[in-house]
């Protein structure tokens, strides 16, 4: 069993790296991406599926004698909700900067200055997203590590 739920926190790191590295290349470039996101949603399904298994073992008896892997598998949904609002946030953040007050104002902005505002937001919440995507594998290694004596 010991071996399944390293297999799977090994899974869920490589799912979560994916976005992480890819969205890190995109911020740096400056571009944004659909395949980010369609790869950061993989990554957060992953982790989800992960905690529910997880919460499943330990609902049949099956414990892992080290308690910190609890905190590491259960942990990155908690980011990703974490990061979902800090995301939400750099977007105010940029419309804070322009002196925009809502989302709304930008769509009276010329067509150009509209498509850098939009872009200057994806990039942001990318980056938001990519660092959280990078926590997620440092947790996902981590309860691999912790995954014994079940």
């Amino acid at each position: 069993m010991t071996g399944a739920v390293v297999i799977g926190a090994i899974v869920v790191g490589a799912l979560n790296a994916a976005p992480a590295l890819f969205g890190g290349w995109c911020w740096h470039r400056g571009e944004t991406s659909r395949a980010f996101w369609i790869l950061l949603r993989v990554g957060q399904a992953g982790a989800l599926l992960y905690a529910v298994a997880v919460g499943l073992l330990a609902a049949t008896g099956r414990y892992s004698s080290e308690h910190l892997f609890y905190l590491y598998a259960l942990l990155p949904l908690a980011i990703a909700f974490v990061a979902e609002q800090l995301r939400i946030t750099s977007a105010q953040t940029i419309l804070d900067r322009r002196e925009l007050e809502s989302a709304q104002a930008v769509g009276r902005l010329p067509d150009a200055e509209q498509r850098l505002v939009v872009a200057e937001i994806l990039r942001r919440e990318m980056g938001v997203m990519a660092l959280a995507a990078i926590v997620v594998v440092f947790l996902a290694w981590r309860a691999a590590e912790t995954a014994h004596g079940f």
